[in-house]
């Protein structure tokens, strides 16, 4: 770790006069090129104040770091709003971040806690993302909690009931007398989508089914994966009666496939997805759906991030938690019908 010793030596200057300048001591008498030769130095080191020293002896900032995958995801908004008005409980803001300059061993990710612009960081990783090497990228997990994300041994997670909510679906579609079922799935790195399959498969096993594996596919949750997913599932026979897609945004884009390709629903085709967003009612049809707790999510990831595992101690080890209060809910609309005769 680079020290205001190696910026001092780099810029030739003493030790005091590094710490004046980068703290903007407004008394310091020094001429202007020395002031930039210090700057200059710090940032071609790429000098971080240390956490563990000065910088964890500062007045708190009142400010926590929400990172998301895309903002522009709507199936964030209640997790946003729950973060939001659970932080100003505490009398926090919240910074909302997403982009790939702010994923964990980025420098824009790293900054905000070894410079302490921020007390404490929420975040719920790119699916796409190992849940091990996140972890290892974290510079300070006892300040980080990870929001559908693991769990992710030494940090504290919190989750949905993804089980819950898959069953939920599946339980729906098999009363509606459906028994050749398919599952759209997020990629395989995705720890929801894994958990929302194994609710899948144990409805279907309590239901002396299975799930084919040409009933399944692991392409993402995306619009545009989920065109790709329909497209294979629905061009093979026998296909399935109903689907169950792991992720809302996904769900629009199989309706929109199984349109293309003639497929009517839900005469021949229902679809279930899960999570609960405005466009799914704009759909046509509109989208049956699983709603999840997604505010309290996001109110109970504040209280473990500033009240540690819940009982004050606070001691940033790892703490497993699942909001199931309330709990998924079905939501149903024209996606959904009796399974076709034949």
């Amino acid at each position: 770790m680079v020290t205001l010793r190696d910026v001092a030596a780099h810029a030739g200057v003493s030790v005091s006069v590094v710490s004046r300048v980068l703290n903007s001591d407004p008394t310091i008498r020094i001429r202007p090129e020395t002031r930039e030769r210090v700057v200059e130095s710090a940032r071609l080191l790429r000098y971080a104040p240390n956490s563990a020293g000065r910088s964890l002896r500062r007045a708190r900032s009142h400010l926590l770091a929400l990172v998301v995958p895309d903002v522009t995801n709507a199936t964030f908004t209640d997790l946003v709003n729950g973060v939001e008005a659970r932080a100003l409980d505490h009398s926090y803001s919240v910074l909302l971040a997403s982009s790939p300059r702010m994923q964990p061993g980025s420098e824009g990710f790293n900054r905000l806690l070894n410079e302490r612009l921020v007390d404490g960081v929420l975040l719920q990783k790119d699916d796409s993302a190992p849940t091990d090497l996140v972890a290892r990228a974290l510079t300070h997990p006892e300040h980080t909690v990870m929001i559908n994300s693991g769990p992710v041994d030494g940090v504290r997670t919190i989750g949905l009931d993804d089980v819950a909510a898959g069953a939920l679906a599946t339980r729906h579609l098999l009363e509606l007398g459906h028994r050749s079922i398919g599952y759209v799935g997020g990629v395989p790195a995705s720890d929801t989508s894994s958990r929302r399959q194994q609710g899948v498969e144990r409805e279907l096993g309590e239901a002396g089914l299975t799930l084919p594996r040409e009933h399944l596919t692991t392409l993402g949750y995306t619009y545009r994966s989920a065109l790709d997913a329909v497209r294979l599932l629905l061009g093979r026979e026998p296909r399935p009666t109903a689907l169950v897609v792991g992720n809302v945004n996904a769900g629009i884009g199989a309706l929109t496939e199984a349109a293309q390709m003639g497929i009517s629903v839900p005469e021949e085709l229902s679809v279930v997805a899960i999570h609960d967003i405005w466009p799914a009612i704009t759909c046509s049809p509109a989208l049956t759906t699983v709603r999840l707790p997604m505010a309290a999510l996001g109110a109970t990831a504040v209280d473990l991030l500033l009240n540690g595992d819940g009982d004050g101690s606070g001691d940033g080890g790892q703490v497993s938690r699942v909001v199931d209060d309330p709990a998924p809910e079905l939501v149903r609309r024209a996606s959904t019908a009796a399974a076709p005769r034949g």
